[in-house]
């Protein structure tokens, strides 16, 4: 999921221990002191980022340079220095490897977009691996030159999968640019809210926007099908955050949640230096895991994925509704890894996004948290709230839904989703 081993030591989430509480803990974490924080941006930069960047740019060194791009993802920084080796290193793409180049894309996304438009329409017309193919097409498709190229990107994904029939990525793209100028399409979303889908099973549903630079919302429903409500009898909702750092889309590696569904497996404490110690919720996609385990049914002894075996857990109203489908393509491309969590990571790197005080990732699915700088406490915690609600739902078996309500240019809020609930006969 990652490309550095040094940002993947911040971000993975390691096993330590599957458990669901204590629900209130008054949690601490040292590096969220200010002292703490301050120095590990330091070293970020001036170890990760600017020690890196300082190498000559070669075979041996370009692991470091990759290192540091990843670093530059997360602090959103900028510098003429820096620049100027960004510059280099766009420059030489062409002739590095694969993870290199998957490494510059993912950081033009971030840091860099338009900038390099040219740069990287050659790179697509040379490159025959999808992967790099779909990074070089979305980065296209977020500039000002998307419409103009529209056809021209179709034509050549096209011409791609000539060659890599049924490649997941490349379907997903090509579906992608074809709905690129089309509004967005109304389907029937109070059949995912109704009690007797998925029966016996908790669910959480993040309801997002097309646009993830804005927040959505999650929610839990009970193993019963009710949705867990609040103690003054609201529903109980938290914003969510299902934004990657490079905004690409889900069914690339790194990119943003993919919408459709997922395995929950269970609760799980990471020892990331950016996800901290609030308990999270481990999910899998399909091909991630075998069907057994998707499906939680021991009698499958098959380890065969279809997209009708996917098909069988989405509501008849919907078993053609194509984005749904996401996460099976995503995990069918080899995405792995994406949870349900909290964040130590501080907001002020993204003060005035959107999505602030909310932290993007790698792909997982961010809840809110805030921690005091003075004592290393944990002060808010959305995460631990959805915790608690799962708790309360029946546990973290079941599944989690991640679904685009529209294209939107605001948070998800409660007042969004209740229409569709009152349609589906929650009360």
């Amino acid at each position: 999921m990652f490309n550095s081993p040094i940002i993947r030591f911040f971000f993975c989430c390691l096993t330590v221990v599957l458990y669901a509480g204590p629900a209130d803990a008054q949690l601490f974490y040292k590096n969220t002191l200010k002292a703490n924080r301050e120095k590990m941006y330091r070293n970020l930069v001036q170890q990760t980022i600017t020690k890196n960047l300082d190498k000559q740019l070669n075979d041996s060194t370009a692991e470091n340079w990759q290192s540091a791009f990843n670093a530059l993802e997360i602090l959103q920084y900028q510098s003429p220095w820096i620049n100027t080796r960004i510059d280099l290193a766009v420059s030489e793409m062409h002739s590095r490897s694969l993870a290199f180049q998957k490494a510059v894309l993912e950081l033009l996304h971030s840091n860099y977009v338009e900038k390099y438009y040219t740069e990287v329409k050659l790179l697509l017309m040379d490159t025959k691996d999808p992967r790099i193919f779909g990074r070089c097409a979305s980065y296209i498709l977020k500039s000002s030159h998307a419409l103009a190229d529209l056809n021209f990107l179709a034509v050549k994904t096209k011409q791609l999968l000539a060659i890599y029939p049924e490649h997941p990525i490349l379907q997903q793209l090509l579906y992608h640019e074809e709905q690129f100028t089309k509004p967005f399409p109304s389907f029937p979303l109070e059949q995912l809210l109704q009690k007797n889908y998925l029966p016996g099973q908790v669910l959480v549903i993040s309801f997002q926007r097309k646009n993830r630079d804005y927040p959505g919302l999650a929610m839990v429903r009970s193993a019963t099908g009710e949705f867990i409500k609040d103690s003054n009898g609201m529903f109980f909702a938290v914003p969510q955050l299902a934004r990657s750092i490079n905004n690409m889309p889900g069914f690339l590696g790194n990119g943003n949640t993919p919408e459709g569904v997922f395995r929950m497996q269970g609760y799980d404490v990471s020892r990331s230096n950016f996800i901290g110690p609030t308990v999270n919720v481990q999910l899998t996609m399909p091909f991630e895991r075998w069907p057994a385990h998707f499906y939680n049914d021991a009698s499958i002894k098959d380890t065969f994925w279809t997209p009708d075996r996917y098909r069988a857990l989405l509501p008849a109203g919907l078993r053609d509704y194509y984005p749904l489908y996401q996460s099976y393509y995503a995990g069918k491309a080899g995405r792995t890894e994406i949870i349900i969590h909290g964040t130590t990571l501080t907001p002020a790197y993204y003060a005035g996004k959107p999505y602030y005080p909310l932290t993007p990732t790698m792909g997982c699915l961010t809840s809110k948290e805030i921690w005091d700088e003075a004592t290393g406490q944990r002060q808010e915690s959305d995460q631990q709230a959805l915790i608690n609600a799962l708790i309360r739902a029946g546990g973290s078996k079941g599944y989690a839904i991640v679904i685009n309500i529209d294209d939107a240019a605001s948070p998800v809020l409660i007042q969004h989703i209740i229409p569709w609930l009152e349609k589906a006969g929650q009360k």
